[in-house]
């Protein structure tokens, strides 16, 4: 396995080229350091597994092999796996969250 380096912060300029390099990021569960696909790169199919609720499928599909391997090991709870999945949007430089979707406009709509 090859050395990974992480900053505990990075820019979305870094989460870029992480992406473009095809390396991983590094993010805790349950005190153990998986590596996984930087948030920004996920597919959209790994992220319809995730809204669907098969966790399994989507690690599998963004985490290394050896730390989906030990993933199942770990055999996380939903918090503990939430947790996670914010830890690499900090690893990677993006947020995870749900949106907030749009805001209100702030001029009023005239009345008829």
């Amino acid at each position: 396995m090859t050395e990974i380096e992480t900053a505990p912060e990075v820019t979305p300029a870094e989460a870029q080229e992480i992406e473009a390099a095809g390396h991983y990021v590094t993010a805790d569960l349950c005190g153990k350091t998986l590596e996984v696909v930087p948030s920004g790169a996920w597919r959209q199919s790994a992220m319809r597994m995730m809204r669907i609720g098969d966790i399994d499928a989507f690690m599998e599909r963004v985490l290394s092999p050896d730390s989906y391997e030990l993933y199942l090991d770990l055999d996380p709870t939903n918090d503990e796996v939430g947790e996670f999945v914010n830890g690499v949007g900090e690893a990677s430089g993006e947020s995870v969250g749900k949106s907030s979707g749009p805001t209100a406009s702030p001029r009023r709509t005239r009345k008829r």
